[in-house]
């Protein structure tokens, strides 16, 4: 992979979680995700800041072997409300998107108080793993082809016309007008993709899903909640 790609992204330090959010982290992809009230704090707040969106990502691939079924299902859900709203129509389209992309809630794991520093009663070996980066890294650098062109430009400082959620917002109506078209096509192909991949767990659909549809879930974290300190991990590597 030429490096350069990721030149320009490359502002923060290696990205390590601490004790505390691996223990949190830990508990939350045994089961936690299924909780209803968490899972609505999760649509509200599109996620996860973006520090524990790529945590949870790189914890659950160190954890599952790069098996991803419960980021896939979240953010299925999670993007599915994206497509809703810029489905909306009218001369108030804007404004209106504008509200619907603003998250609605603070990110769980920040609210609870887990930062760089949290303690957590976590064994070493555990804390270990969940700092390894290696599924993680060949889970996106095997899907790299098809995520790439997604990055927000933003995020990158590459100039390109993507943006994530938070960039579009700061954006739309000063440099996009009303023309969204090629967000919403963004938008609905990341959630398309998402479904194939989210459906490919189930016993009936094993082994349909792709690596273009796999990428999508880096493209929805990305989309969600931002792309720069995913690119600060991949360039780290």
């Amino acid at each position: 992979m030429n490096r350069a790609f990721f030149s320009k992204s490359a502002e923060l330090s290696a990205f390590e979680l601490s004790p505390g959010e691996i223990h949190f982290l830990w508990w939350f992809i045994q089961g936690s995700i299924m909780n209803p009230s968490t899972r609505e704090r999760l649509r509200k707040a599109w996620g996860m800041c973006e520090r524990h969106a790529w945590g949870w990502m790189i914890v659950e691939a160190a954890f599952r072997s790069g098996f991803m079924h419960g980021p896939a299902v979240l953010y299925q859900d999670v993007v599915g409300l994206a497509v809703e709203a810029f489905e909306m129509q009218g001369p108030a389209q804007l404004g209106r998107l504008r509200r619907r992309l603003r998250a609605k809630g603070p990110c769980l794991m920040c609210e609870e108080g887990y930062g760089s520093e949290s303690k957590g009663f976590v064994k070493p070996n555990i804390v270990v793993q969940g700092r390894d980066l290696s599924e993680f890294r060949s889970f996106a650098l095997r899907t790299l082809p098809y995520w790439r062109n997604d990055i927000c430009g933003k995020c990158s400082g590459s100039g390109s016309a993507v943006r994530c959620r938070e960039h579009l917002v700061e954006d739309e109506s000063a440099r996009f007008g009303e023309d969204l078209s090629n967000h919403r096509a963004l938008i609905s192909d990341i959630h398309r993709r998402l479904t194939r991949y989210a459906r490919s767990f189930q016993f009936e659909f094993r082994g349909t899903n792709t690596l273009e549809d796999t990428a999508a879930l880096i493209s929805a974290v990305g989309w969600c909640s931002g792309w720069t300190l995913f690119l600060s991990i991949i360039d780290a590597l």
